[in-house]
């Protein structure tokens, strides 16, 4: 006697079979792209500008005000200094120069820390407060009378 083999029936493809397909598909690209854009609002911190239409239309002015910030000469270096703090050496201003600083994290998962400045014994000026050690955007504003400079770093 020999053995025979029976092969089983191919099963159909219904209409179910797409529908499972289809869900399992758009359900897949649905839930990756709403775990993307939980992740991009939890992570980005602000915007650039309130409004960008008027932002363009003081940009001239923004120009304007650089061309007479390069005409004082002024060389300025930001560098952090030890324990967190920050150390500004200007060459250019006159003795009654004044630093103020705006730090802000650069995501926004920090809040934004303003900083004094105190002049060292070197003509140097430290900051009275230190900053965690982190990424951090620093707008330096120096002051000299009606003499201003402004700068922004990345620390």
């Amino acid at each position: 006697m020999t053995a025979t083999k029976t092969q089983a029936a191919p099963r159909k493809f219904t209409g179910w079979h797409m529908t499972g397909i289809l869900v399992a598909f758009f359900g897949t690209v649905m839930a990756v792209n709403f775990t993307m854009a939980g992740f991009a609002l939890s992570t980005f911190g602000g915007i650039q500008v309130e409004n960008s239409y008027v932002a363009s239309q003081n940009f001239n002015e923004w120009l304007d005000a650089a061309a007479e910030q390069e005409k004082l000469g002024w060389d300025v270096t930001l560098e952090q200094a030890a324990g967190g703090k920050l150390r500004v050496v200007a060459q250019g201003p006159g003795a009654d120069l004044s630093v103020i600083a705006h730090a802000r994290h650069p995501v926004g998962r920090k809040p934004d820390t303003s900083l004094t400045f105190t002049r060292q014994p070197d003509g140097s000026f430290l900051s009275d407060e230190a900053l965690e050690p982190d990424r951090w955007i620093v707008r330096l504003e120096l002051a000299d009378g009606d003499k201003v400079w402004k700068r922004e770093d990345r620390l």
